[in-house]
C-alpha cells in the first residue's frame, strides 16, 4: 500500500512509515501469540473474561504449562497470572542426536470489574486451557467526604 504513495514531498513522514513498517514487520515475523523462538521467550496467552450476575470468569490459553508452572495472585483488585515453561526434548536414535529447547514466560495483569470473594476462587486447568472463577462478593462500602468550604 505505501508503494503506492508518491515519495516526493512527504520527507519528514518517511521515517514514521519505516518505522511502523519495522513494526509491522516483527509481528508478521513471530510467531505471536505463541511461543517466540527468537531471543525474547515470550508468550502471550489468549484470555477470555466474562462477567456474570454471580462471578467473573477467566479463560487462558496455557498449552503445555503444569499447574505447577502458573502462578495466580490477586492483590487489592489487579490479578496477576504468570507463568514459565521449560521444556527440553532429547532424542538419541542411529545415526543423529536431537536435542531441543525452549523456554518462555508470560505474565497478565488486569483490573478486576468487580469485589470478588477471595475465599471461594476456583482455579481449573483441562485441554490447556486454565479456567478461573471468582464469585462476586461485597465490596467496599462507599465513603463519601464531605467538601468544607472557606
Amino acid at each position: 500500500m505505501f508503494e503506492l504513495m508518491p515519495s516526493g514531498g512527504f520527507r519528514p513522514l518517511e521515517k514514521l512509515r519505516k518505522e511502523m513498517d519495522d513494526l509491522f514487520g516483527r509481528f508478521a515475523k513471530s510467531d505471536w501469540p505463541l511461543w517466540s523462538g527468537g531471543d525474547s521467550g515470550v508468550f502471550v496467552p489468549a484470555m477470555d473474561v466474562k462477567e456474570t450476575p454471580e462471578a467473573v470468569e477467566i479463560d487462558l490459553e496455557v498449552p503445555g504449562l503444569k499447574p505447577e508452572e502458573i502462578d495466580i495472585s490477586l492483590s487489592g483488585e489487579v490479578m496477576t497470572i504468570k507463568g514459565e515453561k521449560k521444556e527440553q526434548r532429547e532424542e538419541n536414535k542411529e545415526g543423529y542426536h536431537l536435542l531441543e529447547r525452549r523456554f518462555g514466560s508470560f505474565q497478565r495483569s488486569f483490573r478486576l470489574p468487580a469485589a470478588v470473594d477471595r475465599d471461594k476462587i476456583q482455579a481449573t486447568q483441562k485441554d490447556g486451557v486454565l479456567h478461573l472463577t471468582l464469585p462476586k462478593g461485597q465490596g467496599e462500602p462507599v465513603t463519601k467526604v464531605a467538601i468544607k468550604t472557606e
